[in-house]
């Protein structure tokens, strides 16, 4: 143990000049290599959290101007739909118009339809009644006639 305590000593004092170049290398790695690499990587840390948060920002804007369209289409699709219904109903109502119009003059057709009809009737029945009495007075007459011509027979038959 005696010998051993100074061949390490010897190592360490002979390891010290390497441990020093180390050392020395390590910092200067760190500082050359290690602090750029770092600073890069925060720039792109920041870059990329700065893309995010404007990505971010650019989907809730876009989020918010897609609900702005919807509701947009939403009322179009709301005044169409009203459009249309009062186009129904003022085609609804022109349809009721036309047919009270047409049921109006299909009545005040069949009035005077009736009018005249009830007047040709009265017509008919007059000249059927005039029909009638001369055709009765001429029945009257052929059925009388030959009895009168048999009675003045007859009676200048006596005469005679």
């Amino acid at each position: 143990m005696e010998k051993l305590l100074p061949q390490l000593g010897e190592l360490l004092w002979g390891a010290l000049p390497t441990t020093v170049i180390v050392l020395l290398l390590f910092l200067f790695l760190r500082w050359a290599f290690w602090r750029p690499f770092e600073a890069v990587l925060a720039r792109r840390q920041a870059a990329t959290e700065g893309t995010r948060r404007d990505a971010e920002a650019i989907l809730s804007r876009a989020q918010e101007k897609l609900g702005q369209y919807e509701e947009a289409v939403r009322k179009a699709r709301a005044e169409i739909y009203r459009e249309q219904e009062d186009n129904r109903q003022r085609a609804l109502e022109e349809r009721h118009r036309i047919l009270r119009d047409a049921r109006q003059q299909a009545a005040e057709t069949l009035r005077q339809a009736k009018l005249e009809i009830a007047r040709d009737v009265e017509q008919a029945k007059q000249a059927l009644a005039s029909e009638t009495e001369r055709l009765a007075e001429q029945v009257t007459r052929a059925l009388l006639q030959p009895v009168r011509q048999g009675a003045a027979q007859r009676s200048r038959g006596r005469r005679v």
